[in-house]
Formats: C-alpha cells, structure tokens, sequence
C-alpha cells in the first residue's frame, strides 16, 4: 500500500486522506447517523475514553460541530469508504494536538468492519499523512482490547508501560498499554 503524505496545513484547514480502500475526510453533518448508530453499541463504546452509554440525544451533533471549529485541538476524520463501495462512515481517527510538536492518536471501527484491517490502513495513511507535522505521536489501548494494541504496534507504535484512562462508558478507570511513535521530522 502507498499513501501520498499530505504537507503539513494550519489548524482551521483539515486534509482529505487517501488510502487505498476509503478516504480519510472531515467529518460532516450527515454523519451524525451513522456515527450515532455506530456510537450506541456498547462494545464499540466500553473500547472508546470519550463515548457514553447510553448515547446521550445531540452528542455526536455536538462532537461533529466541535471537529469543524477553528482553533480546535481535535481533528476527526472519518473513514469514508462510499468511493469503493463500503459505508461513507466505517469508523473515526483523530489527532489531538499537544505541545512540542505531538500529537495524540484514537481511533475506532464499527463492529460491523472489525478484522479486515480498516483500523491500520487508516492509521498509516493519517501518520505518513502527518497532517500536525507531529514529531512524536502518543496512543493507548486498554489491556482488554488487545486488537487495539496491534494496530498499533503493526503501525509502528512502540510499547511504553502501563497505565490508566477514564472511560466515560465504563464509569471507571481502566488500565491500559502505553505507546509512542517517533516521525522522521
């Protein structure tokens, strides 16, 4: 697979990513459908920090009027497979930007699309995209969700210890696997 990087843009312009089964693009408001489908799983939720269950009414409207704000610190990007004739929204990516040029990776498929490797190939085209020209990339996964973990490492995350993280599904803290990803910038 080859993915064509994308020069680095401003915080208020967001690129369209190509990969080779889906486009990378901002979210927009017909998305919130979907993404509200997707959201409402609980198993899809309990592997996210920031998704609630029960999905609250408006949270996803909100979450996608937030990604298309200047000045934001999140940029969101569906996974929008319409072109090669899969769903126009198969999961999300996002990059939240931090200090000293790094940035924090997430990310998640709908269950439906689980183990075909969407998850990767997007995660690859978003890093060799370095859309924040990030010099250093953070990423977690929590210890029950070892394909996570895999994604990660197959992208060339490296394991950095154990730690925890909120999640908002679980109303709980839960443990996770610690990574980091150094660019060649």
């Amino acid at each position: 697979m080859t993915y064509a990087p994308v020069t680095p843009v401003p915080p208020a312009v967001q690129p369209t990513i190509p990969s080779d089964r889906f486009v990378l693009r901002p979210l927009q408001t017909s998305d919130v459908g979907l993404i509200s489908m997707y959201a409402a799983d609980p198993v899809l939720a309990r592997g996210t920090r920031s998704i609630p269950h029960p999905l609250p009414d408006g949270v996803i409207a909100a979450m996608i009027s937030r990604a298309s704000q200047p000045g934001r610190v999140e940029d969101v990007w569906a996974m929008d497979g319409s072109r090669a004739g899969h769903a126009e929204v198969l999961g999300l990516v996002s990059l939240v930007r931090m200090d000293r040029a790094q940035s924090e990776v997430f990310f998640w498929v709908a269950p439906a699309f689980w183990n075909v490797g969407f998850a990767t190939e997007a995660l690859r085209a978003l890093l060799t995209a370095n859309p924040h020209g990030a010099r250093q990339y953070f990423a977690e996964s929590f210890q029950d969700n070892p394909g996570s973990a895999r994604v990660l490492t197959n992208c060339g995350f490296d394991y950095l210890g154990d730690a925890e993280a909120f999640s908002l599904a679980r109303n709980a803290v839960v443990p996770t696997w610690t990574y980091m990803m150094k660019t060649g910038l």
